[in-house]
């Protein structure tokens, strides 16, 4: 198992890419930032109007499990934030025993207070239940808990949060790994997970998020580009930012560091903007709030496809926050599966999902795919004049080339 976050920035996915849209250039290496000035480098807070939205709900009186390398409840920011959780390792310590400072990050990333200069959470009214599991390197030294991953799952299931953030994926899947996923949906749980950062790489789905039952979260930088190394294909649900996301260097807590992120931030961020859309919604269900966050996503295709690199899109919880934009839909159905949340299927004539496709090019070159998507100048996607994707310092979209091409996929069907 390899937790989500990319530790070293990949190589970038094609030379057109770079030339069409990245108008920043990133550090490779990770640098320190001082505790003072790490919300100054916490630039979607900006771009998806936290501030603007925190005067309508901070994400109050919801709980989300993360599960993690632990959380540890005593930094600044996150004193007070975080409940009695699980520890699944079956090694030494519990759940607030932070081994890497990875589950802390994600926390800080969703309910951090900001409290002595450290991270601002996008919920900060929300509480964190910790579920502590091991990854590769935990494993290598210590006696562990084989089946810890399907133990946190089950635990989250059973807690009371209404959201299951889970940084962490696997090549492998297990089938008490399924039966924990179905089982938390059963209970009407929200669960995101990252899609990976291999995406430069062998590209394997990783597991939760290639589960039916899962939102799989890819990265996006702060043009609305998805992130180089960020994985795609068929378990790409949303996307969120992901690029040059502060974080804790280590499990000492000293100091944060900022470069290289990854999919593990986006999987955080976008499990507070469901904390947000679902507290202003107290009485939605878990489906409500998702169909909420596909449909008001920012996109240049038809809604209700899928883009193999950003799936319905690039988040925007405050299009429903700000402006009450969005469909809850059924309550009782599911808009990953278009199943009942209970198994069944939604009507006698519904229509399965149809397979992973790549929409013909819009130039007629159907033998070019490029990642990216803009983040403008969308009529289906711009209708109420509000910015589309991580906009920052007045910047439209991202730059595109002439006949960009889109890789489009419908919605996956169940497992």
């Amino acid at each position: 198992m390899t937790a989500g976050m990319g530790r070293t920035q990949k190589r970038v996915l094609s030379a057109l890419a770079v030339a069409a849209s990245w108008s920043v250039v990133l550090a490779g290496a990770a640098q320190p930032a001082a505790a003072s000035d790490v919300q100054s480098k916490q630039w979607y807070l900006s771009a998806l109007q936290a501030e603007e939205m925190w005067k309508v709900t901070t994400g109050e009186g919801v709980k989300v499990a993360v599960i993690d390398t632990g959380v540890n409840p005593n930094t600044s920011t996150l004193k007070g934030q975080v409940l009695k959780g699980f520890d699944a390792t079956g090694a030494a310590g519990d759940e607030n025993d932070d081994y890497d400072g990875h589950g802390t990050n994600m926390a800080e990333l969703i309910a951090g207070t900001g409290a002595g200069g450290g991270l601002k959470g996008l919920a900060p009214g929300a509480k964190i239940i910790p579920m502590r599991i091991t990854d590769t390197e935990f494993q290598n030294k210590h006696s562990v808990n084989a089946r810890d991953t399907e133990d946190a799952i089950r635990a989250a299931a059973e807690s009371e949060a209404k959201i299951i953030s889970m940084s962490f994926g696997s090549l492998y899947s297990t089938r008490g790994e399924r039966e924990a996923v179905k089982y938390a949906e059963s209970k009407g749980k929200l669960f995101f997970a990252a899609v990976g950062n291999d995406g430069a790489g062998s590209n394997k789905e990783e597991y939760p998020a290639a589960y039916p039952q899962v939102v799989g979260v890819a990265s996006a930088d702060r043009n609305g580009k998805v992130a180089e190394d960020s994985q795609n294909g068929n378990m790409v649900d949303i996307a969120a930012p992901g690029k040059e996301i502060p974080r804790w260097c280590d499990n000492s807590f000293r100091s944060y560091c900022y470069g290289s992120s990854g999919t593990s931030a986006a999987t955080a961020i976008a499990s507070a903007s469901a904390a947000l859309v679902w507290s202003a919604h107290p009485d939605w269900t878990a489906n409500q709030v998702l169909n909420v966050l596909f449909d008001t996503a920012s996109r240049t295709w038809k809604k209700g496809d899928r883009s193999a690199y950003l799936g319905h899109g690039l988040i925007r919880p405050a299009m429903n926050i700000l402006k009450g934009k969005g469909d809850p839909g059924d309550p009782d159905i599911s808009p990953l599966t278009e199943e009942r949340t209970g198994g069944s299927l939604a009507s006698p004539t519904s229509t399965p999902s149809a397979p992973a496709s790549e929409q013909p090019a819009q130039n007629g070159e159907s033998d070019k795919v490029d990642e990216t998507v803009a983040a403008g100048n969308s009529e289906a996607a711009s209708d109420d004049g509000a910015p589309l994707g991580l906009i920052v310092g007045g910047i439209a979209g991202v730059a595109v080339l002439g006949g960009v091409v889109f890789a489009v996929v419908r919605r996956r069907g169940a497992a």
